[in-house]
């Protein structure tokens, strides 16, 4: 078939949908109708790879596949499926698979409605001018409310009802009815400008033995083995050594031509070549632009990452540089703590991506490790005019040389019950937030817009939002630039000597009560000494909070029988001189223990 008749025939779509709507179910059912995949080789989530993906239940990484339908008419058509991640620390790979989509199908699950993630994607779709068709999942649960939903597809998403098409992937019902509408209502690939080549890369992933595979949308052009290529964003030129499509597994092909979605390997072997949303053009012939919307991927949060016992620094240091093989948007670089030893300063896209590097250093490479308080980059303005970016406590300038710190700020959409509004609203009240708009969604769920720092919300603020909301709570936010705060580094001493892992930049008014809190952490964690160690929490050498661990006591009268009382003074009085003596000399020991009793311990 020609390419342009091949063009007419393709449909390139993607799955969006909040955490655990059924995005990976509805797939494996798509594989299952189009018979992309043998019966004997299926499994549940058959496009998640990962073990951790099936057992949480979350998608990490983007997986296209290419699939072959006859609809009900007769006309054959090539289905591109590109299965996204869904969580918000993700939106920006979910923004370039969109970017290489003409439509989306958004999963609402029956029994929870639309949750804050779902009204993001929504958002993101619409921002690329995606045909969209709303689907309520889940209609074979018990708890299934599909009047509600449909409500709230109105209300929130400002999609008319008649358009959602009711599905249940789990029992195999309305999947056909489905593919139908992406054929008749997702539109085909535009027709490309010229012959340039321009491919869009959405994701890649490294093979120890093939180097990088890029995983690419052709918007124009075709390309195939032997091509001399090159990369918008850095310049670099390549030649082509196999290029494929996804049937779910890589399938080498002769050429992929214009609308195609693929993979093209190259003698890249550097994951950090590749950026998400590069443009590739052919080396002969570049074209005159890159494919709007390409940005480099910022971390957001940055935390410590040192290894339990020192000795395993080297093998941390191997497992790092093997994860960031498959993990670009991982950013380290060495660092040492006196307290810690040598290890790591770590970029993270937001604590989700956190947990799971951890989750993958502890599974796939037997690694245990500590992780420091997480912190975000903070805008930190000198007196002079100078602007310098601080993302580790221990850099802070002097506080006589700081004119003012700026802390970003996120822009939050929090959906729940009305029961638990107030609640909700007193837990923004009390993270700093200021709640701007609130929203009814219908007669039992409200949404709440709140601008608040991102610092409050990386420690805990999910698991609090869930417990006050009984599970029915959801949050998506955005970054929504920087805002000036009075802002000061905590530091806590022990016996006098501060202790750089626990160092944290908090908010001036916060310092006392979190200072008060790492302290009767510690002093649970430390062991007595044989003299009294003070722990405290100073705010620039101010302390505003203050534990002791109390001295290990020897009785040293317990071996006087009688006689007069002055001889048990005399070996008390000495035993208080040697105490005071050990206190000047001696040195608190913090065993290992500690560290990972307060670092690990939700904060």
């Amino acid at each position: 078939m020609p390419p342009e008749e091949t063009i007419a025939y393709t449909r390139n779509f993607a799955i969006v949908a909040h955490i655990d709507h059924g995005k990976s179910t509805l797939a494996d059912r798509f594989l299952q109708h189009t018979h992309t995949i043998e019966q004997r080789l299926f499994q549940d989530q058959v496009l998640d790879s990962m073990d951790l993906e099936r057992e949480r239940g979350i998608t990490i990484k983007s997986h296209p596949v290419r699939m072959h339908y006859t609809a009900k008419d007769g006309r054959a058509f090539r289905l591109n499926l590109i299965d996204t991640p869904g969580h918000v620390d993700f939106t920006y790979e979910v923004s370039r698979s969109l970017a290489a989509c003409e439509g989306a199908i958004l999963v609402i699950d029956a029994a929870q409605g639309v949750q804050a993630q779902t009204v993001a994607n929504v958002g993101l779709a619409m921002r690329h001018n995606l045909a969209i068709i709303p689907v309520i999942n889940k209609i074979d649960l018990p708890a299934a409310d599909i009047e509600t939903c449909l409500e709230q597809l109105e209300e929130i998403l400002t999609i008319p009802r008649e358009e959602a098409l009711l599905v249940s992937a789990k029992q195999d019902i309305g999947i056909d009815e489905l593919l139908e509408a992406v054929v008749a209502r997702v539109p085909p690939p535009s027709a490309p400008p010229d012959d340039r080549l321009r491919a869009l890369v959405f994701d890649s992933v490294y093979n120890a033995f093939r180097g990088v595979v890029t995983y690419v949308r052709v918007v124009s052009g075709q390309v195939r083995a032997g091509d001399k290529v090159r990369l918008f964003a850095n310049g670099l030129d390549t030649e082509v050594k196999e290029v494929g499509v996804f049937s779910p597994q890589m399938r080498a092909e002769d050429t992929l031509h214009a609308g195609d979605v693929g993979y093209i390997i190259t003698s890249f072997r550097n994951p950090a070549d590749i950026r998400i949303g590069d443009t590739v053009t052919s080396h002969a012939r570049p074209c005159p632009a890159a494919l709007p919307g390409f940005q480099v991927v910022q971390p957001m949060v940055f935390s410590g990452l040192y290894p339990v016992d020192s000795r395993d620094y080297e093998n941390l240091k191997f497992s790092i540089s093997k994860l960031q093989l498959n993990d670009a948007a991982l950013v380290c670089q060495p660092e040492s703590s006196v307290a810690l030893g040598a290890g790591f300063r770590c970029g993270f896209l937001g604590l989700l991506h956190m947990e799971i590097v951890q989750e993958r250093l502890a599974r796939e490479y037997d690694m245990d490790i500590i992780l420091t308080y997480p912190s975000v980059v903070y805008h930190v303005y000198l007196n002079g005019g100078a602007m310098v970016k601080l993302d580790n406590p221990v850099h802070m300038p002097d506080p006589s040389e700081i004119e003012r710190i700026e802390e970003p700020v996120i822009k939050a959409q929090i959906i729940t019950p009305v029961d638990y509004m107030g609640a909700i609203l007193n837990l923004v009240m009390e993270r700093r937030g200021d709640a701007t708009e609130t929203h009814t969604v219908d007669r039992h769920h409200v949404m709440i817009s709140a601008l608040m720092p991102l610092h409050e919300i990386i420690v805990e603020f999910y698991d609090r939002l869930k417990t006050l909301t009984r599970g029915y709570g959801s949050l998506d936010y955005e970054p929504c630039g920087y805002r000036a705060a009075d802002l000061v580094r905590l530091e806590m001493m022990v016996n006098g000597e501060p202790i750089d892992a626990f160092s944290s930049i908090v908010h001036r008014d916060h310092a006392a009560s979190r200072g008060r809190m790492l302290a009767e952490r510690l002093k649970d964690a430390i062991p007595p000494h044989l003299f009294k160690v003070a722990i405290q929490a100073a705010v620039g050498g101010k302390v505003v909070a203050r534990e002791d661990v109390r001295a290990l006591r020897k009785d040293v009268t317990a071996k006087c029988y009688g006689g007069d009382i002055t001889r048990k003074r005399k070996l008390i009085e000495r035993q208080k001189e040697g105490k005071k003596k050990m206190k000047q000399v001696g040195r608190v020991e913090i065993p290992q223990e500690a560290f990972v009793a307060i670092l690990k311990a939700k904060e």
